[in-house]
């Protein structure tokens, strides 16, 4: 059975769209709050953080009134990155933890991300059970009145969930003498990543901490990486962070003003991970992940092996081969030592730990030839249009002229409207002809 709801990673969609309005909202707090209430564990809470975005103050009290008809104790946490908001389902030992959030997806979109006890991503067994409830009459998932949730704000939040963040480091840990440039995207990072830093010494210039709800990922954060290079070069910083919306992924960038992407990010801390014997089996990376970075893990003698697009299946596969690092080019990169989604701010500090004795960014992040590569997004009405014989044909035709000299995916995004292609090879001609033909027919 296909899911209704979800895609790759939670429900996304326009505001006041089919999915995303106060009316499904409402609808998805009360299956997910029944669902989790039937398993009988813990105190029946949940626990809700949100990004930026204008429209989250009206689909925050849906979703808070569906948990609490469902029978569940709910605590907003406000403004906070997804993995705070794992981090803290885990800690306060909360049934679920809901994210609200269109991640790095511009402000007239939004969604959810949920997430189990243990601080994990559901799995498709456990959304399609909360898409069957959803499609349940209302009436039924109801509590009675005596039984019904209450709702509290809790203020520590982003103090709560620094203090974890840095507890993974020694107490010596310090950023004193290094000038950093954030971008937070007018994100959920926007507060968490500058009082971060500066708690550890850093001298911090902040940018992007202006949300004003139609901001967040406009002209600024993780895809919009020459913010951060301009900033960089201008106040002469030893490294800069770009965070998403969610503040989930990050994009770095050396003092070279040179632009460090997940790919990038990975093979760096694979590296000192596998010569402080820190590294679990391999690397898990995704269908995207550049040829350039298996090479050079296979060349290191680590093993790498490729997961669907989206973290959730990055992280499956990690726990199945017991692997303990994974990632996607975008940035979103999970450290398995330290948590179960990714986590933006947490894999900038391990990068700056690594740096702490005066190394440098464009030394350390140095690791590889990045094969070429184009990606390409095409807005479309209807994802599905890749399953029709002609546009088959026409990727079997761009298959077949690369093969042997690099590799073309297509698939459908899993969280906005668009088919994404993605080509590679060493011959650049071939590979502009190949994503040519594909986009064309698609178009």
């Amino acid at each position: 059975m296909t899911k209704k709801y979800f895609g790759t990673d939670g429900i996304r969609g326009a505001v006041n769209s089919k999915n995303i309005n106060g009316d499904m909202f409402f609808k998805f707090g009360l299956a997910s709050g029944t669902y989790f209430k039937s398993q009988k564990k813990r105190k029946q809470i949940a626990v809700i953080a949100k990004d930026t975005r204008l429209s989250g103050y009206a689909l925050e009290p849906a979703l808070v009134s569906g948990l609490a008809s469902a029978g569940m104790h709910v605590f907003t946490l406000g403004p906070l990155p997804t993995n705070g908001l794992a981090m803290l389902t885990k800690t306060m030992k909360a049934n679920m933890g809901i994210m609200i959030t269109a991640s790095h997806n511009p402000h007239n979109d939004n969604g959810l991300k949920l997430f189990g006890p243990d601080g994990m991503k559901l799995s498709d067994k456990i959304e399609k059970k909360i898409e069957s409830l959803i499609e349940k009459k209302i009436v039924k998932n109801l509590s009675k009145p005596e039984k019904l949730g209450r709702v509290k704000r809790l203020e520590t939040g982003t103090k709560d969930y620094i203090k974890i963040l840095k507890k993974n480091f020694t107490k010596e840990f310090n950023l004193r003498g290094l000038r950093i440039v954030i971008d937070c995207a007018n994100g959920a990072g926007y507060k968490a990543g500058p009082e971060l830093l500066k708690s550890l010494g850093a001298k911090v210039i902040a940018i992007g901490v202006n949300p004003n709800g139609l901001n967040i990922n406009k002209n600024c954060g993780s895809t919009f990486p020459r913010k951060i290079r301009s900033a960089v070069k201008k106040y002469k910083a030893h490294i800069g962070i770009s965070l998403d919306g969610d503040a989930d992924r990050v994009i770095m960038c050396d003092e070279k003003s040179n632009i460090i992407d997940g790919d990038q990010i990975i093979a760096a801390l694979a590296t000192r991970w596998k010569s402080k014997k820190m590294l679990k089996g391999g690397v898990v990376g995704t269908l995207m992940s550049n040829y350039g970075l298996e090479k050079f893990l296979k060349k290191k003698g680590i093993k790498f092996i490729r997961a669907d697009v989206g973290d959730r299946y990055v992280k499956e596969k990690m726990q199945k081969n017991k692997f303990n690092l994974g990632g996607e080019q975008s940035g979103h990169i999970i450290l398995g030592k330290f948590a179960t989604t990714g986590d933006g701010l947490l894999v900038a500090l391990e990068s700056l730990f690594a740096l702490r004795k005066g190394k440098k960014a464009s030394v350390f992040f140095d690791k590889f030839k990045k094969t070429p590569q184009i990606l390409k997004n095409i807005q479309v009405k209807d994802k599905n249009i890749i399953n029709k014989s002609e546009i088959k044909n026409t990727i079997k035709l761009a298959t077949k002229l690369i093969k042997g000299q690099g590799r073309i995916l297509i698939r459908r995004s899993g969280t906005e409207s668009k088919i994404r292609i993605m080509g590679e090879s060493e011959n650049r001609n071939l590979l502009l002809k190949c994503v040519k033909i594909v986009s064309k027919k698609i178009k």
